[in-house]
């Protein structure tokens, strides 16, 4: 009997879980792709839709003597850098837009976007019932 009882309350707390990650998923997916696809079309509207006004996307980038800088981007200057043409000079056979939702848990997401030349972690989060993303740490790929 415990064993049924145990199992009911699992299904039924975990059934609506299940419904709600399946609707915030697609939802977090179009926002990814809004950064991602903005960037490549020079869409500052895009970029802009995707991104939590007070969003630091940042980089460590070591310098020849090793140490560490941090670089810091702000929401307006990557909607700016859209609308200035962001990545359209990226051949359509070369863009990447790999998006991949690692957890979701609330009302915050991870999410890792591929894209030609860099790879971003992304943390998302519902803001006024939408998903816009908040914070990004990036790294550049290799040159071949």
């Amino acid at each position: 009997m415990r064993t049924l009882l145990a199992v009911t309350v699992v299904l039924g707390v975990s059934a609506p879980l299940a419904a709600q990650s399946a609707a915030d998923s697609a939802q977090i997916k179009a926002t990814a792709l809004d950064y991602v696809e903005g960037w490549y079309e020079g869409s500052g509207e895009r970029m802009e839709r995707a991104l939590h006004p007070d969003l630091a996307k940042r980089i460590v980038r070591s310098q020849t003597q090793g140490q560490s800088q941090l670089g810091h981007m702000t929401a307006a200057q990557l909607v700016d850098a859209a609308r200035r043409g962001g990545g359209r000079n990226t051949p359509a056979d070369k863009q990447i837009k790999n998006v991949r939702i690692y957890e979701i848990y609330g009302n915050t997401a991870l999410v890792r976007a591929e894209m030609s030349d860099w790879v971003d972690f992304m943390q998302m989060a519902k803001w006024n019932g939408k998903w816009v993303i908040v914070n990004v740490l990036w790294e550049m790929k290799p040159r071949a």
